[in-house]
């Protein structure tokens, strides 16, 4: 045993540095942890308000399931959260409000209760003023235009209560709005839809075109007075979802300020899987049986066992491996594209398939140490981890301001 050790020993001694690289695996550099831990790192989408509704969830807790808990967040370097506020597209009227309000609630409540570790923010200057408090500082999006119920005045009320962010659709057309997965129904966004944006500006509420169908998005472009975010949206020229950005959406969005937020969606981020899964419907016939067999309507349940289904596809051969290494490929298309003032991370935590690697937040630091190692400079990477998504909330608040509302 002592003789092994010692020939491991000298082996390190003569090995070329990529191969002792290779042996620390996704070891972060100093270099790298030091520039993670003091940047702000902001993810504008987490689908965690599904979890915070269910009794028996604490996120003040280590948990062995899901993506977010306080604990990962502090390991990962996450100190600004989006938490999505979401309800299925087929729920629509009150009855999509209530449940929408019963999350915003539930967000609410959480801070409180752990206020040692979390500060409710609205503003960019909130945001900071947590950061520099050793505080996560936790902000509020709405993923889906249905659950506003066809009413400004709900819009309104989301806005009082510290939405920052609305989705224009989730994945199916509601009243006003198309989506990027249905069928159209309104020719991008209706007469009423162009007034959602419209008031969305005044109230200093970022519009989100993640989800919308590409019409929509070139419809609310036109219309917004303040720059637009994709919360949580991936390229389209390296996976052909149609929930990701082409490369002329993605010019337009920066042209007139706005960011891109890169999703890691494995289905996303891989054209290679993409194309296995839809190859097979009878993958969806299974995951379905499985996750309503095991979670019936609880929709965190599904995640969680959505993301075990994608595992066991891929031991047994039928869905290809995807890693977090394709995040970075996102990202640097679109810095490629666009330059890095315009690209950020939307993660869909708690909501999606997450690649191998980046199983949970407490990940992101390798974020970080591999756009270092592509030649990122320190001032592009903390704009990239959340820099770019203050500066959009300051414009938009700014034009809020101009137009009279809210300041």
């Amino acid at each position: 045993m002592v003789r092994w050790f010692l020939l491991v020993a000298v082996a390190l001694l003569v090995a070329p540095a990529t191969w002792i690289a290779a042996v620390q695996g996704d070891a972060i550099s100093e270099r790298a942890h030091d520039l993670h831990f003091r940047s702000l790192v902001i993810d504008s989408h987490d689908d965690t308000p599904q979890r915070l509704i269910h009794p028996g969830f604490d996120i003040g807790v280590r948990n062995h399931d899901g993506d977010i808990d306080i604990p990962r967040m502090r390991e990962g370097g996450l100190n600004g959260i989006f938490f999505s506020i979401w309800i299925p597209g087929s729920t629509r009227g009150p009855q999509a409000t209530m449940q929408a309000l019963q999350q915003i609630n539930a967000v609410h409540d959480v801070v409180r209760t752990h206020s040692t570790d979390l500060a409710f923010c609205e503003t960019a200057a909130d945001v900071r003023k947590a950061h520099g408090s050793g505080k996560i500082a936790v902000l509020i999006g709405v993923e889906g235009g249905h659950m506003i119920n066809n009413s400004l005045d709900t819009l309104r009320q989301f806005a009082t209560l510290g939405v920052r962010y609305m989705t224009l659709t989730h994945s199916v057309n509601d009243e006003w709005a198309d989506s990027s997965t249905d069928q159209p129904a309104h020719n991008g966004l209706s007469p009423f839809g162009k007034d959602v944006v419209r008031e969305m500006n005044r109230l200093g509420v970022m519009v989100d075109i993640s989800h919308v169908a590409d019409k929509t998005f070139y419809d609310a472009l036109a219309i917004s007075q303040a720059p637009l975010i994709a919360s949580h949206s991936s390229c389209r020229a390296l996976c052909d979802a149609p929930r990701n950005m082409t490369d002329e959406m993605i010019l337009a969005l920066a042209a007139k300020g706005g960011v891109i937020q890169i999703n890691y969606h494995v289905a996303f981020l891989s054209q290679e899987y993409r194309n296995a899964d839809t190859a097979d419907p009878s993958l969806d016939r299974q995951r379905d049986a499985i996750l309503w067999k095991l979670c019936g309507r609880n929709e965190a349940c599904k995640v969680i066992e959505g993301e075990k289904f994608m595992h066991d596809m891929v031991k047994q051969g039928k869905l290809p491996r995807v890693g977090w290494e394709k995040i970075i490929d996102h990202i640097d298309h679109a810095v490629q594209l666009v330059g890095a003032d315009h690209v950020g991370l939307g993660s869909d935590f708690d909501g999606a398939n997450m690649p191998f690697g980046m199983e949970d937040c407490s990940q992101l630091p390798k974020i970080t140490q591999a756009l270092l190692q592509k030649g990122y400079s320190e001032s592009d990477i903390k704009k990239i981890l959340g820099g770019n998504m203050l500066r959009v909330m300051e414009q938009v608040a700014a034009t809020a301001q101009r137009l009279g509302g809210k300041s």
